[in-house]
């Protein structure tokens, strides 16, 4: 008995955490329209300032709540809002998960240079070791008041919300903007408010679990995104529901935690539950239409004509086998590691940047890949054909069963499925095995060995390369109109009669196979690879790093991977920087987010107008959007209407 009512309330415990930290998630999302992915790095963060007040400080803990819970945490969400969030509810998925997620990237580039890991920092509960007495069982103060303070806040929202005029407010704000604000509402403070609270319960989130956890930069915040499964369960939309999940999860891994047998399967289920359920929920309970819209004649970076991408795709390969001659043999395996992300990245132009989805699983594909050459063991190109279409195959399964997700929904769906290959798939013995790693042998081709790692790391380029034309070939012909039709407007394109399901299955399969094929030439190069670099974390980089630099363009694609690969490299020989990598990433994300061209574009727009200048054939600014775009189309040589998609 006493078994059973430790883990009723251990279970309780997580529950209320994470009812705690989905209704913040719940609020954002329904008075705003942003799922905000940066919402456990807010709790992670909170929880430092709060170590820092009472620890450090030595203020009272009480002070130190009000402080964090009704000032700073508040202030934060103010600032989300006005800086990142503010009319970012209509713009397409992918930007407003990298907007995000570049806020998480942000927030844990600021705590790794406030607070340094080499400072070990632990939080005490609340009453210390007090506890009540429940039969023989003891139940903590700080267990109890969390219990009892998600009950207290799940309610609070629900009469807010229902019952007063600024819910009704907030409600009104995602409902009709125009129409709130001729009733007298202020739609930009009423969502404001909306982020302050979400904040709030962030931060009383990480700060009640805190001490259970230990105070880390990623624990804590991949704990609250168990919080998702809980929305989820919600629909992003119930808060009585989203408390219900909550505790049906916590109570799940509870009971799980005590009475299941102890292996690293069974460890790995019980870590990945919230995930399950958040995939589970998102393929069977009724799904509601997203109103995360799309922006309409979305500027498309240029098509270059194909002579012209036969000479740069000629003169890259010329360029990679000069450069690999001047590198070191670890400046080499870095620069092939680069052309094995921007592989991947390519795979993110064609099904996010042409096809308007989004997937944050493209490094598991890629670990599919890898695992299976090392499983086979051969040169073989067969091999590398086999792990394509293998990884191919899981991408389409992938997508059958959330063909009817759209937006955030086939987002999350996408993540819960990184996660599910991270903790358990890859675990196993016919992947990679519990902490294990596998060695690859190097594709040999017409007789070619590749022994030498320029050698390698030139057929990787080669192969960057043809994907790369592939895919503009692709652009320009009629499927590639089809899917910027179909990114742009689905609504016309089913009007029309097209069957957008399985073209998108297609899409999806295409996709993995291309990140397969990057996994499979990274694992050769490597000659050794682990599942450790295949993780949903990175994942989430690599979507971010690819609309930055350019999730519309091949040149994108490439800037990206050489920035993925430069991450670790920076973190590991220049420690002293701390998270300035993570700062400066982030800071790049949400400024540039909202840009689908990116990076890259902005780079190539700007020696076109410097070649302008130069010599003075067109003019160099104009207050007429038009004419920029007729300006920039004189200097592609294509018609203005191709910019849209349409010519």
């Amino acid at each position: 008995m006493n078994a059973f009512l430790a883990a009723t309330f251990i279970g309780l415990f997580y529950g209320a955490a994470y009812a705690i930290a989905g209704s913040g998630l719940v609020l954002t999302y329904t008075t705003t329209r942003v799922f905000n992915l940066g919402h456990g790095a807010i709790s992670m963060f909170m929880a430092f300032i709060y170590w820092q007040l009472t620890q450090v400080e030595n203020l009272p803990t009480w002070l130190a709540l009000v402080l964090v819970l009704g000032v700073i945490a508040p202030l934060l969400g103010v600032v989300i809002e006005r800086v990142l969030a503010r009319n970012l509810g209509d713009a397409p998925v992918s930007v407003v998960l990298v907007v995000t997620v570049g806020l998480f990237v942000l927030l844990v580039g600021l705590a790794q240079q406030f607070w340094p890991a080499t400072v070990g920092r632990s939080i005490p509960q609340f009453f210390g070791y007090d506890s009540i007495s429940i039969g023989t069982f003891r139940l903590s103060y700080h267990e109890g008041i969390t219990i009892v303070v998600s009950v207290v806040v799940a309610a609070g929202l629900y009469i807010l919300l229902n019952r007063t005029r600024t819910g009704t407010s907030m409600r009104a704000a995602v409902d009709n903007r125009e129409l709130l604000q001729l009733f007298g509402g202020n739609a930009n403070r009423v969502a404001m408010m909306s982020w302050a609270i979400g904040s709030s319960l962030a931060a009383l989130a990480g700060i009640l679990l805190v001490s259970q956890t230990g105070l880390d930069y990623y624990h804590l915040t991949f704990l609250v995104i168990d919080a998702f499964a809980a929305a989820a369960f919600g629909r992003l939309q119930s808060l009585p529901m989203t408390f219900l999940g909550a505790m049906l999860i916590g109570l799940a891994q509870g009971y799980g935690g005590n009475y299941l047998p102890t292996s690293s399967l069974i460890d790995g289920i019980r870590e990945t539950l919230p995930i399950m359920v958040l995939f589970v929920v998102l393929i069977f309970l009724p799904q509601n239409r997203l109103r995360v819209g799309q922006i309409k004649g979305i500027l498309a970076a240029p098509v270059p004509r194909r002579m012209r991408s036969l000479e740069t795709a000629v003169g890259v390969v010329i360029a990679t086998i000069v450069i690999v001659q001047f590198l070191s043999a670890v400046n080499e395996q870095r620069f092939g590691e680069a052309l094995a992300y921007a592989t991947v990245m390519l795979s993110l132009v064609l099904l996010t940047g042409y096809g308007g989805y989004v997937s944050l699983a493209q490094l598991s594909f890629m670990g599919i890949g890898a695992a299976v050459v090392c499983k086979i063991d051969s040169s073989s190109p067969f091999v590398v054909i086999l792990a394509v279409l293998i990884a191919a195959a899981v991408g389409a399964v992938v997508a059958i069963p959330v063909l009817r997700l759209t937006g955030l929904y086939l987002a999350l769906a996408t993540f819960a499925f990184a996660e599910i290959m991270d903790n358990l798939v890859f675990q196993t013995n016919f992947m990679f095995g519990f902490n294990g790693s596998l060695h690859a042998k190097r594709m040999s081709l017409f007789g070619l060995h590749f022994r030498t790692d320029a050698s390698y790391v030139v057929l990787m380029g080669i192969v960057f390369l043809l994907i790369a034309l592939g895919l503009l070939g692709l652009r320009r012909g009629t499927v590639g109109r089809v899917l910027i039709a179909m990114r742009d407007s689905p609504a016309a394109c089913g009007t029309l009669g097209l069957n957008q399901r399985w073209l998108r299955v297609g899409l999806f399969s295409v996709s993995a196979g291309i990140a397969g094929l990057a996994g499979a030439l990274y694992a050769g190069l490597r000659g050794t690879t682990s599942a450790l670099e295949y993780q949903s974390l990175d994942g989430l980089l690599l979507l971010l790093l690819a609309v930055v630099c350019g999730v519309t363009s091949m040149s994108g694609a490439l800037l990206g991977g050489l920035m993925l690969m430069l991450l670790p490299v920076l973190q590991s020989q220049f420690p002293s920087l701390g998270g300035l990598e993570f700062l400066i990433i982030g800071v790049g994300a949400v400024s540039l987010g909202r840009d689908p061209n990116g990076l890259a574009n902005l780079i190539f727009r700007g020696s076109r107008l410097l070649s302008a200048l130069a010599v003075q054939h067109v003019p160099l600014l104009s207050s007429e959007p038009d004419d920029e775009l007729a300006m920039q189309a004189t200097l592609d040589n294509e018609p203005v209407g191709a910019r849209h998609g349409v010519a």
